[in-house]
């Protein structure tokens, strides 16, 4: 077909449109794109859609999605919209369309519907953030700034942590559920990204296309195995590569100022387990590291060794036993020294492939878990907590342990 044959189809399917819908004004916008290529735009459920059938049974998977150009459209508009058969006029569905009912039509119109009729518009977010700002809005959204945010996505983040961990441990009964935990909680995270582009779009500062923009650069550019000439065999090379090309992109950022370093960007507010993790991966990428784990595992027995010393030098103290610390120097010492062994077990993690923030965690969870059998034996038992002896308690702790451990076979 010539661009001047399609041209022609073209106005002929939207004059078409436009005797089924007499208030469709093209010059106001409207989408047009084949069904089978639906997920390569970003479908604005509130400009009027042309879809083109033309292969209409193409089963073709869409990227970032599931299903074809008929389940996206399904899940934008619902099963049972109407819509408009062109050139013929007639009226259906989009359940009725996707199931084969469009022989002898070329494409399908719809009219165009408002956000809180299409919630899984990626346009719906944006407009719901701006509603719920707006001076007829939510006093509470309309009340918040960047700071008064910060810490709901910090606690957003830590409920996807769970969810993704919770996940990971399904059984596949629990699958279903878990997999909607984690949905949810990532819809809660983007709500946090959403806010805070509303928030910065009414400051004049950027918008949501300035977020997702950037973001797509920043990835193309620091994956140049993918898009460019670069190459990475493995992941450590892809590490590498990473690490060189944010160094030039400090570096660049800071030209006429203080050389940025390879530590710097490293958020202070992280989870302590989490930060060292992170700063070791950066040092390790430019090549600071062991290159054995025998270098890790002693450096565990040199760090406990200094620790155990610097306890000594301390007195040895012991708040259980109210034995104070010989002094305030002394104690830090200690604690510095401690700091170390934990920094040393993060790298020996990190190197193992296991999450210390992560181990940890699950060890606090097992903790909760055991600890509260304890309690219920104990109950059972008519022992009180605080009255029984450590000897006491521990054998209650093994037979919790015992039972776990039998429990998981």
């Amino acid at each position: 077909m010539t661009a001047k044959e399609l041209s022609a189809s073209v106005d002929a399917l939207i004059a078409a449109a436009q005797r089924a819908d007499a208030t469709l004004n093209p010059a106001n916008g409207i989408t047009i794109v084949a069904v089978r290529r639906c997920g390569t735009v970003a479908i604005d459920t509130g400009r009027p859609l042309i879809v083109l059938l033309g292969d209409a049974d193409s089963d073709e998977e869409l990227p970032g999605r599931s299903g074809t150009g008929w389940d996206l459209l399904t899940r934008l508009y619902s099963a049972e919209r109407a819509v408009v058969l062109l050139p013929s006029g007639s009226v259906s569905t989009i359940a009725a369309c996707g199931s084969g009912g469009t022989k002898g039509e070329q494409a399908l119109y719809l009219a165009a519907v408002q956000p809180l009729d299409a919630f899984a518009s990626p346009w719906t977010m944006p407009w719901l953030s701006a509603r719920l700002r707006a001076p007829d809005g939510c006093p509470w959204d309309r009340e918040q700034t960047h700071a008064s945010l910060a810490k709901h996505l910090i606690e957003e983040a830590w409920e996807l942590h769970d969810a993704i961990a919770a996940l990971e441990s399904a059984s596949e009964a629990e699958r279903p559920r878990a997999a909607a935990d984690l949905a949810e909680e990532l819809g809660d995270v983007l709500l946090q990204v959403v806010l805070h582009s509303q928030i910065a779009q009414e400051r004049g500062d950027f918008d949501l296309a300035d977020v997702q923009d950037g973001l797509v650069r920043k990835i193309v550019r620091r994956h140049p195995h993918v898009f460019g000439e670069a190459s990475a065999a493995t992941t450590r090379d892809v590490q590498r590569n990473w690490e060189a090309i944010k160094a030039g992109e400090r570096a660049a950022a800071g030209e006429g100022e203080k050389t940025k370093g390879a530590l710097d960007g490293v958020s202070r507010g992280l989870p302590a387990l989490s930060a060292s993790r992170e700063l070791q991966d950066r040092a390790s990428a430019v090549g600071y590291d062991w290159p054995t784990l025998d270098g890790v595992r002693a450096k565990i027995s040199e760090e406990l060794a200094e620790l155990d010393e610097a306890l000594a030098e301390a007195g040895h103290p012991d708040q259980i036993t109210s034995t104070q610390a010989s002094s305030a120097a002394a104690l830090a010492h200690a604690q510095e020294e401690l700091g170390d062994v934990l920094a040393v077990i993060v790298n020996l993690g990190r190197r193992s492939g296991i999450d210390a923030e992560a181990a940890l965690r699950g060890a606090n969870d097992k903790f909760r878990r055991r600890f509260g059998d304890v309690e219920r034996r104990a109950a059972a038992r008519g022992i009180s907590l605080k009255d029984a002896d450590f000897t006491t308690l521990d054998a209650l702790w093994d037979e919790a342990k015992a039972a776990e451990r039998e429990a998981k076979g």
